[in-house]
């Protein structure tokens, strides 16, 4: 088979994206209502306008209770019309629009917010973690319905279901977390059962309408998590039901250990100087823990990628650490069918158009991910950008 070309137009499902680049899932801290604001057209407008087949907005929650941060869209109506507006300027620059839609459960520890996972326990900084219900199983999967519906509805392209980072339905695949008794716990098949839930659901309300792509966890980057010879297994069963256009390939997450899914300098002092002073205290325990040491490699999740390559037929995405245009190159020839980036256009939204036009072979990330720290303020680059948005 020949290599797929870059810049050539590609399906996803039912939809035709320019090329291969999409931009990946990095949570834009823009929506301090709960609902698009003029920063987040913006951002993607800029990343559309950039050159990307697809980009991406991070992260939508399912219902008010499934934010994992207090500046997030949730899925309800006076969010619709943001929505549309996103997605026709989007489209005016001759980009895709897709949305991750997810339920944060124990990784959002908001004020007042019941903290949901499959079991019950104790978060890192000493929050209560109620197990969840067998009816708030079934009002989760329908809330994911709803979500999609949403957002075909106000137009996207493509939904991206979030079943990695910890989150809620990462947490259910996870032997880390899961120590449920019933038929949602114990094997890969019964772990299996929540995800797979939401993916029908999702499927049988835009079907067909949008490209539908999971994100999902190879490895939780844990002691005791998921590791690939069991997450190779969700994959399968995934791919068996026959409703996803595309697994996209991740690892790590936002409970425990979130730089085995960066790489690079961790950002402990930054993110220290940030927080609220009732969690400033216990930061200085856990923050080690949760922000550990993993130097950058250029496309770090490659070798893993590659054992799911070697197992599945279906699409898939890669993602984690592309700086490079021969990166996506060598990933399409071994037959990877798109590449998601992040940190290197938040750095540079004109970096695809740069490789098209081979004016530049690399971006100029440094990997100091301070960014990370600018959730709380407006996502971008803190180097260039070192003010924080005025948002609205």
């Amino acid at each position: 088979m020949s290599t797929p070309a870059v810049f050539a137009p590609a399906r996803l499902g039912p939809v035709e994206l320019r090329n291969r680049i999409v931009k990946a899932a990095t949570f834009e801290g823009m929506s301090p209502r709960n609902v698009v604001s003029p920063q987040l057209i913006e951002f993607h407008r800029r990343m559309a306008a950039g050159g990307v087949g697809m980009t991406t907005v991070a992260y939508i929650a399912v219902s008010e209770d499934g934010r994992g941060a207090p500046n997030e869209i949730y899925v309800h109506d006076g969010a619709a019309d943001g929505l549309a507006e996103i997605a026709a300027v989007v489209h005016g620059e001759g980009a895709r629009i897709s949305a991750q839609l997810g339920h944060a459960g124990a990784v959002g520890m908001l004020p007042g917010k019941k903290v949901l996972g499959p079991s019950k326990g104790i978060t890192l900084m000493g929050t209560k973690v109620t197990e969840i219900t067998r009816n708030e199983i079934d009002g989760v999967v329908t809330q994911f319905a709803a979500g999609g519906r949403l957002l075909a509805d106000a137009g996207f392209d493509c939904v991206e279901i979030h079943l990695g980072h910890h989150y809620l339905p990462s947490s259910f695949m996870s032997p880390k977390w899961n120590k449920r008794k019933d038929d949602y716990g114990g094997s890969v098949e019964n772990r299996a059962r929540f995800p797979l839930a939401i993916i029908r659901a999702v499927h049988d309300a835009v079907g067909g309408r949008m490209a539908i792509t999971a994100k999902m966890n190879m490895d939780d980057g844990i002691k005791k998590g998921l590791h690939p010879e069991e997450s190779i297994q969700f994959a399968k069963l995934f791919e068996a039901e026959g409703k996803l256009d595309a697994l996209e390939l991740s690892g790590g997450g936002s409970q425990v250990n979130q730089m085995f899914m960066f790489r690079g300098d961790a950002p402990r002092k930054e993110f220290a100087e940030v927080l609220p002073p009732k969690l400033k205290l216990g930061f200085k325990v856990v923050g080690p823990l949760v922000f550990k040491n993993y130097p950058f490699e250029e496309a770090y999740f490659l070798p893993m990628a590659r054992r799911f390559r070697k197992e599945l037929s279906m699409p898939l995405i890669l993602l984690g650490g592309i700086n490079r245009l021969d990166t996506i190159e060598s990933a399409l020839a071994e037959g990877f069918d798109f590449v998601a980036l992040g940190r290197s256009l938040v750095r540079d939204p004109d970096l695809v158009n740069k490789w098209r036009d081979e004016t530049a072979t690399e971006g100029n990330c440094i990997h100091c991910n301070k960014c990370m720290v600018s959730i709380y303020s407006g996502t971008r680059c803190v180097i260039d950008h070192p003010e924080p948005l005025k948002l609205g």
